[in-house]
């Protein structure tokens, strides 16, 4: 097998996965633990905890597996990318503390990985690329 070659190459999908297992986990975790979820946006200073709550289960369930599945990948990557961002900031920023610099940085480094998709797209084991070769009968570029 050629792994250089992302339209037939597995790493793609493979990569998806790992970087889509974080935001899977991260949204069962608040459904399982609404008190302590909603406790913490609100610590924060988050106004509306409930619906942040809401917005950050959906986006990390919802994105999470469509990202996994390759489904609309670079769309999705991207609100993924932005949603780690976002949350880095708004939950990350205490620097003289160790763990939340770690958990800052470990945010960047998915959105940067996120980037990657949104650039490269979603590779050969993918629904995108299942719906292009479908309908054109070709590889994507």
């Amino acid at each position: 097998m050629n792994t250089n070659n992302p339209n037939t190459s597995i790493i793609p999908a493979i990569g998806r996965v790992l970087l889509a297992t974080i935001f899977v986990f991260s949204g069962v975790g608040k459904l399982m633990a609404p008190a302590a979820t909603l406790g913490y946006i609100a610590s924060s200073g988050l106004p509306f905890a409930p619906l942040a709550m809401a917005v950050a289960i959906a986006v990390e369930l919802g994105g999470g597996v469509a990202l996994a599945l390759g489904i609309q990948t670079r769309i999705v990557a991207a609100i993924l990318a932005a949603f780690s961002i976002v949350t880095a900031l708004a939950f990350h920023t205490a620097l003289g503390d160790q763990n939340q610099v770690i958990h800052l940085l470990k945010n960047f480094a998915m959105a940067g990985g996120l980037l990657q998709v949104v650039a490269f797209g979603a590779g050969a084991f993918s629904f995108d690329n299942r719906t292009v070769t479908r309908s054109t009968g070709r590889q994507p570029a």
